[in-house]
């Protein structure tokens, strides 16, 4: 494994993207720290050190950023919704749909009001944020001075995007999962300080801390099994002649991902459920907004039920707007494979699109399993001193895997090996 990590740095365009990446992800933490103007920092820090619930799981997403009310205190969420927005825009008009797959000028149009999009939210959350700290009494001053925090608000968010779309170009892995991986992974040192002091003030039993830790082993490999399930579809070429040589009649196998969308369904579905209680900070005040904020606050019931709804939701639609069945169906077709039982054509991607169906079913509810057991957990033994979830443990080692899985595509297309040897004889026969 050793000798796997030296090759990276024996490779200069894979030695640049991972340095690319490391400055954007110092850039993106040192934002964390850089203050917004206008706020009591010793009230905000009480306020997040006896609060829990939906400021620790904000703040979690926000990589800290927001305990400390940095110019980054948005993160991606604004970006994020933005993409769910346009997404379903893509998926209900066809004008849209047609512009993102006929031409690169459409992708980017589309990309561009998706960015369009994103600086709306920002200026929404931004507003929703300072009616929050204002409410709070955290937040003083006048009209102008919260109109600068609200610009240096939707700016840092901006800059955050922009950080994301840089290194998903120039790095390596999905720009803006990284940067919510970083501040996942940031906290991991300051929660375990926590949790120790919690031990030996006795507050946190060791038993209850084992238990944890057990815990978090098992999400892991429930994540690592879930990633690399797949159902295997055999598929037979028949023999071609094709002047004198003769092609096909080899037999393969079409992989179909248990979990064919990732994380990508846990990140949608939490940042949409942020926003209904961003939207509840203007009122505040009243009944009304109080109701909502607590309504959708993390381990409520209606947070779970449209947490575990809107995750099965968007397994399916993001492994329908990157799987198509028709175009592996034609390409079986046309090079002469055939599913064996199955007729080619459309009776292929039919039988295709139904095994789909129910292989995405079973991952979606284990998907959402193992984001809700952490959380279940966590409030039974009672460890509160940072936001522990199956959301973020199933973004660290979704995001840790794809990371490495495409460094080790760049590594075996130079005859490397890869960082995890799948075959013994690999390194062999890519350099025979």
């Amino acid at each position: 494994m050793f000798g796997s990590l030296g090759d990276i740095f024996r490779l200069p365009d894979l030695k640049r993207r991972i340095f690319f990446t490391l400055g954007i992800l110092f850039i993106f933490r040192l934002g964390a720290y850089i203050p917004s103007p206008g706020v009591d920092r010793a009230a905000l820090a009480s306020l997040f050190s006896t609060g829990g619930g939906v400021m620790d799981f904000l703040n979690l997403f926000s990589g800290g950023a927001l305990s400390r009310f940095g110019i980054f205190s948005l993160g991606v969420a604004p970006y994020i919704n933005s993409s769910i927005v346009m997404q379903l825009l893509v998926v209900i008009f066809p004008y849209l749909e047609k512009l993102q797959k006929d031409s690169a000028d459409g992708h980017k149009k589309i990309t561009q009001w998706t960015r369009y999009g994103a600086v709306v939210f920002a200026i929404v959350q931004a507003i929703g944020m300072t009616a929050w700290l204002r409410g709070l009494g955290i937040m003083q001053g006048g009209f102008f001075d919260w109109l600068l925090v609200i610009i240096t608000l939707v700016s840092g968010s901006v800059a955050v995007m922009w950080l994301g779309e840089e290194l998903t170009d120039h790095g390596i892995g999905n720009g803006i999962s990284l940067l919510i991986f970083a501040g996942i992974v940031a906290r991991i040192p300051e929660a375990i300080l926590q949790t120790w002091s919690m031990v030996r003030l006795g507050s946190l039993s060791v038993i209850a801390l084992l238990i944890g830790l057990v815990l978090i082993v098992v999400v892991v490999a429930g994540c690592i099994l879930l990633q690399e399930g797949q159902r295997r579809l055999p598929v037979q070429y028949a023999k071609r002649v094709v002047g004198n040589k003769i092609y096909g009649g080899q037999s393969t196998f079409i992989p179909l991902k248990v979990n064919q969308s990732g994380v990508i369904p846990i990140i949608f579905a939490s940042s949409l459920l942020i926003f209904p209680y961003t939207i509840a900070n203007y009122f505040s005040e009243s009944s009304v907004g109080r109701f909502i904020s607590a309504m959708f606050a993390p381990n409520s019931f209606v947070y779970i039920i449209c947490y575990v709804a809107l995750i099965i939701f968007f397994s399916y639609f993001y492994t329908a707007v990157v799987f198509n069945p028709n175009d592996i169906a034609n390409n079986m077709k046309k090079y002469g494979g055939f599913i064996l039982g199955i007729r080619p054509g459309q009776p292929t991607s039919d039988y295709i699109t139904k095994v789909m169906e129910r292989i995405t079913l079973g991952g979606a509810v284990f998907l959402a399993v193992i984001a809700l057991i952490p959380n279940l957990m966590s409030s039974v033994l009672n460890i509160r001193s940072f936001y522990f979830g199956g959301t973020a443990v199933l973004i660290v080692v979704g995001v840790a895997m794809d990371t490495i899985n495409q460094i080790e595509a760049q590594l075996l297309m130079r005859h490397y090996d890869g960082i995890l040897k799948k075959s013994g004889g690999r390194k062999g026969l890519l350099r025979g």
